[in-house]
Parts: C-alpha cells; sequence; structure tokens
C-alpha cells in the first residue's frame, strides 16, 4: 500500500516497524542520496543528518531512506533490540505517525574492515524540484516474505548451494520488482542496484540479475561483500532512482 507523506513530500510503502518499503517523491520534488565517504558511528550520523538537513533548508521530516553499516548479523532477537533503539530516534524526530514508519532502510554488515558500532553510511531526502523524473528509494530486503522476520520464514534457509543461491536471488529480484510496482515504477527509472552478499553471484548473474533488470541493465549492479543484518540470511538488494548523489567527507 502506498502511504502519502505530505510533511515529507513523497509517498511510501507500508512496511514492518523498523523502516517502509520504499519511497518516492512527490511531483515537484525529488529525492537525493547522500553517502558519507566512510561510515560514522550511528549517533553522530544521526547528529549529521540533521546538521545537512539544516545546511539545505529541509525538515526532518523530509529524510526517506537510511543505509546502516552494523558489525556483523544480528540474531533475529538482537536485530529487534536494535530496531527498538533506532525507531525511538525517529519516533522523538516526530517522524513515525500512527506507529507508520515512512523511513526506508538498508542495514548490511561489512565482512572485510566492519565498523566497530552500527554506523550510518548514508540517507535520502526530499527537496523541491522541476524535474520531470520519477525519483524513489527501494528498501533493502533479503530472502524472506514481505513483512516477515520470522527465521523459519527464510527460503532455503541454512543453503548455501549454487542452486539454493539462486532460489534466493530469484526471490529478493521478485521483491524488489513487486515494491517497484507497488509504487507504479519498472526497472528502468533505476539508477543504481546494489547487491549484498558473501557468496558468488558470477554464475547467475546474467541470468538472475541483469537480464530481469530490463534497460536498467546498462548500468549494471554494485556488489557489496556484506552480509544481510540477520544470521541465516545470505543475500540481500536495494536500489534506487535518484538525478543527484552526494558524498559527504
Amino acid at each position: 500500500m502506498l502511504v502519502p507523506y505530505r510533511k515529507g513530500n513523497y509517498s511510501f510503502l507500508r512496511g514492518i516497524a523498523p523502516y517502509s518499503g520504499g519511497t518516492i517523491a512527490d511531483d515537484g520534488h525529488e529525492i537525493v542520496h547522500v553517502r558519507f565517504l566512510q561510515p560514522v558511528a550511528l549517533s553522530a550520523g544521526f547528529d549529521g543528518v540533521k546538521d545537512h538537513l539544516a545546511s539545505v533548508q529541509r525538515p526532518l521530516h523530509s529524510l526517506c531512506g537510511m543505509e546502516l553499516r552494523s558489525p556483523k548479523p544480528f540474531s533475529f532477537q538482537g536485530f529487534a533490540d536494535f530496531n527498538g533503539g533506532y525507531v525511538r530516534v525517529l519516533q522523538d524526530w516526530g517522524l513515525i505517525v500512527d506507529g507508520v514508519n515512512p523511513v526506508a532502510r538498508t542495514n548490511v554488515a561489512p565482512e572485510i574492515n566492519p565498523s566497530a558500532t552500527p554506523s550510518l553510511y548514508g540517507f535520502s531526502y526530499t527537496i523541491p524540484s522541476t524535474t520531470k523524473a520519477k525519483t524513489f528509494i527501494v528498501a533493502g530486503g533479503g530472502e524472506l516474505p514481505e513483512g516477515s522476520l520470522d527465521p523459519h520464514d527464510v527460503i532455503r534457509r541454512g543453503e548455501t548451494s549454487p542452486e539454493a543461491l539462486e532460489k534466493k536471488a530469484r526471490f529478493v529480484m521478485g521483491l524488489m520488482s513487486g515494491r517497484l510496482k507497488g509504487m507504479g515504477l519498472g526497472w528502468q527509472l533505476a539508477t543504481v542496484v546494489n547487491v549484498y552478499t558473501v557468496h558468488s553471484i558470477s554464475a547467475m548473474l546474467a541470468s538472475e540479475i541483469i537480464r530481469p533488470m530490463g534497460a536498467s541493465a546498462i548500468h549494471g549492479v554494485n556488489w557489496h561483500y556484506s552480509r544481510p543484518p540477520i544470521v541465516s540470511i545470505e543475500y540481500e538488494m536495494d536500489l534506487r532512482g535518484c538525478e543527484h548523489e552526494i558524498v559527504l567527507t
């Protein structure tokens, strides 16, 4: 369900408590994507978001996407505990309305040189714009059915054979496609597609990822050598369509 969030000048796909399924800018606005040159500790990251939004004269409600990096994958319970603290910050900022979180999110654990604490890698927000393009964020998703945080629902749980990974990738591509469809969008509008896994994607790259992307395949994919945020999940993706990208050093 696509839900209007007028205070932020975007609409979002209803997700679960920690994050929405995706966000799309309202007409007359666009989404700007920002990343740090290196991740910063989450508390400092939230301060950085505040400072940046103030510097471009945008309200906190314009925040529509967050990208986190974790030291290592959480247990399902640990993930729930972490999400509680994360969501409280958004509540304090007044972003959550009637218990619904509009902000999309990706959270992964780099396999090499991970941060010592949960950190912020990037974020997205809306600005007034005359662009005709549809700008959007599709939240990160792994091989779990939409809306579930039940470990028993993991697709091919505990398996990492090439055949199992292909099934996982196919499922996640379907999840991404479903979120795009929910926002009235198609793959051809994607400007950046990210894959997060420590398993090789070479054998299935063409058949399960590139070809299903259609016209956006010309941009390729970014493969992050990282694990999804929960133990037993092996493969995650997210994507976006943005005209403006900023790197904060």
